[in-house]
């Protein structure tokens, strides 16, 4: 049976399908490696978001091209450019789109039997979740993301992945739960909540908005120490998912909400809710006290003004969110905002955006400061051959959030959660000691 290695590319979301397509080769009786040299096969699943994911992509499976490995790409790239790609890159192997990983296998006899190219994309994707099958994940650590719905119902005037990963698809409740248990039972502390739009959860399987009975069910394992919320939709946090986030309390009080903008003109020709932000941050804060607010923004939009700007960077200011992400606006074909005019030069979207994360990076500092001589929770990620834990805090997500570094005598474990005095801190991170249990 052939061997096979993956490189993933790319969001949390690419990574739980490349957790499947390794469950899917598994039960097939392929051997997975992760030595590229050794592999027969490897597969490239590719993030098409922006420009730079692609190129990103690009360079790798033309790397393994140069290496002598049979490449299939999946994923973005081919759901986009599937025919560019093969006359651009033609030694590819294969392709798979986005909802035909359930296919590799047969992909993978096809082109063994064959020995030709084999292309198995869906002109219009259509998400299907696996059935029966184990995801191989590709790390194991204190905390695993769980996909609960794949695709998108909105369409931002920015953003290619509705057409790339179609509709929203939503699991059922049951398979989501059963999945949350395979994870506990594997050492996983935390579980993370993804989808395109978590918040829109269930709308087109139950025909009402689940996210917060999903909570309460996810709330009642046993084993599980943190839930985390990511990609909330602002129009779609309601009062009572505020209230499922404030009394369970398994689910850490943080919430990632990209608002993208704050200028109403802006975020219509965005085609964004032109909501009230500062009503909408103060109803989350009011029903959940000491939340951490996680955000992202686009600057430089087609036409965002110098007054348009400030409206933002002023919004910036006087919400203090905990935490704060900006992307320069990047054009994407196929998108609303692609012919849009003008397009803003990209020194001054450069501009904007150092603007904006200068005065995150005062907020950031302020805030973590304040949180000398406190005492929080806090899950072991790692530790360092000098016995130095590295931790977070419930108000950081992995990999995009800040870190707690702490030292103790005790033994610890990753996936541990315990509690720690914070004793200084910097802009991103927090250091502090274990509060050792008095028992």
């Amino acid at each position: 049976m052939k061997k096979i290695a993956l490189v993933n590319h790319g969001c949390p979301k690419n990574l739980v399908d490349s957790e499947w397509i390794l469950g899917i080769l598994v039960k097939n009786g392929y051997e997975i490696t992760l030595d590229e040299r050794e592999a027969d096969f490897v597969i490239v699943n590719t993030c098409s978001f922006i420009h730079d994911a692609e190129k990103e992509s690009v360079q790798s499976i033309l790397g393994l091209i140069e290496a002598g490995k049979k490449v299939i790409v999946a994923g973005c790239l081919p759901q986009k450019h599937k025919e560019e790609l093969k006359k651009a890159i033609p030694e590819i192997a294969g392709m798979i789109g986005i909802s035909d990983i359930d296919k590799i296998d047969e992909v993978i006899r096809s082109i063994v039997e064959r020995d030709e190219y084999v292309q198995c994309v869906a002109n219009t994707p259509k998400y299907s979740f696996p059935k029966g099958v184990e995801r191989q994940q590709v790390t194991m650590g204190a905390s695993s993301y769980l996909k609960i719905s794949e695709g998108c119902n909105c369409s931002c005037g920015y953003c290619i992945i509705p057409k790339l990963r179609g509709k929203q698809v939503s699991r059922t409740v049951e398979d989501i739960l059963e999945e949350a248990k395979s994870l506990i039972a594997k050492g996983v502390t935390e579980i993370i909540l993804i989808a395109q739009d978590t918040t829109s959860y269930g709308i087109d399987l139950y025909g009402e908005y689940k996210l917060p009975y999903l909570l309460h069910e996810l709330n009642k394992l046993e084993g599980l120490g943190w839930i985390r919320i990511m990609y909330a939709y602002p129009s779609f946090v309601t009062d009572e998912l505020l209230f499922a986030i404030r009394d369970c309390e398994k689910v850490v009080k943080y919430l990632d909400l990209p608002l993208q903008h704050y200028d109403k003109d802006v975020l219509v020709s965005m085609k964004r809710p032109a909501m009230d932000y500062d009503e909408l941050i103060a109803k989350i804060r009011s029903i959940v006290p000491g939340i951490a607010l996680r955000t992202t923004f686009i600057v430089g939009y087609p036409g965002e003004t110098d007054e348009q700007f400030n409206a933002l960077h002023e919004f910036v200011k006087r919400t203090k969110f905990d935490r704060l992400g900006v992307f320069e606006y990047c054009r994407e074909k196929g998108t609303y905002s692609y012919s849009l005019k003008p397009q803003i030069a990209k020194k001054v979207k450069h501009q904007r955006f150092k603007a904006i994360m200068q005065t995150q990076k005062d907020i950031s500092l302020q805030q973590n400061m304040s949180r000398i001589g406190d005492v929080y929770p806090c899950i072991v990620e790692a530790i360092t051959d000098d016995d130095v834990l590295i931790m977070r805090s419930p108000y950081d997500a992995p990999e995009i959030d800040g870190l707690v570094y702490a030292n103790t005598a005790s033994v610890c474990c990753p996936g541990d959660i315990e509690m720690v005095k914070i004793t200084n801190a910097d802009e991103y991170d927090l250091f502090g000691e274990i509060v050792e249990s008095e028992s």
